[in-house]
């Protein structure tokens, strides 16, 4: 039967190099194993981790730059996903105001709220929605 591991308790250094050089050991641990990363870390790296972890810092230009180069078609770029939160989040207000206005019946759509949803539980909300999302949009 193993032991159990302590993962607060991290090996500091690994010796490389058949034991001639001592290097600070990677602090990344296997979320199924609960062991720490076998790896040396990176001297640049903030956080004691590995080329594996996120030990390679990057700058704002190359973090820019693997940004457009993931970039397969217009779907997924940041005003699409924009626009696709503001109108989840439309649909569910009007869901609500439906159900306050007591005009549809059915089921409600399940799962977890966009971002920016805003719950319409009284005719004042419903007001509040139509002035705030729909008026302004123009």
């Amino acid at each position: 039967m193993m032991a159990a591991i302590d993962k607060t308790e991290y090996e500091t250094h690994v010796f490389v190099a058949g034991g001639r050089i001592r290097c600070l050991r990677c602090t990344a641990s296997s979320t199924r194993t609960k062991m720490q990363c076998g790896r040396p870390a990176l001297k640049s790296s903030r956080t004691q981790k590995c080329q594996f972890h996120g030990g390679r810092p990057h700058s704002a230009e190359l973090l820019r730059r693997i940004s457009e180069a993931n970039v397969l078609h217009g779907d997924a770029t940041k005003a699409a996903k924009q626009q696709y939160r503001h109108d989840s989040a439309l649909i569910r207000e009007l869901e609500d105001a439906m159900r306050v206005l007591e005009v549809g019946e059915g089921p409600r759509l399940r799962g977890r709220k966009p971002m920016g949803y805003k719950p319409v539980l009284t005719q004042e909300d419903v007001v509040r929605m139509i002035q705030e999302r729909l008026l302004h949009t123009v």
